[in-house]
């Protein structure tokens, strides 16, 4: 029986950053429609206009793009990027002077 192992070089993180205006109410509904669909999708926030989701392969990265891209606002600029687990284990955030530890990974489990 062959079965592949999950390592940092193939489970994916799913960045979303972006830029929507807000200046009137109808935009600024989009943008908050947006966030909720990034939520709702399994993203966490990062700062405001920066968020977050593990994927546990390119397959599954390459889906939520293409779900974001049928989604994505008419105006704003929305900007995609993809790291390896192990890149997004490199991160370092800083709250002030202190360093933010880098977020916890979801937990995996192997099927056979």
């Amino acid at each position: 029986m062959s079965y592949t192992r999950f390592n940092a070089y193939k489970i994916m993180w799913l960045f979303c950053l972006f830029d929507l205006p807000t200046n009137t109410k109808s935009q600024r509904k989009r943008a908050s429609d947006f966030r909720k669909l990034l939520i709702e999708d399994g993203y966490e926030m990062m700062q405001f206009s920066v968020y977050y989701r593990h994927c546990g392969s390119l397959e599954s990265c390459e889906r939520h793009i293409k779900y974001l891209q049928k989604n994505i606002p008419f105006e704003g600029k929305i900007s995609i990027l993809k790291f390896t687990d192990k890149q997004f284990g490199e991160i370092i955030t800083f709250l002030g002077k202190k360093i933010e530890k880098t977020p916890s990974k979801p937990m995996q489990f192997e099927l056979f």
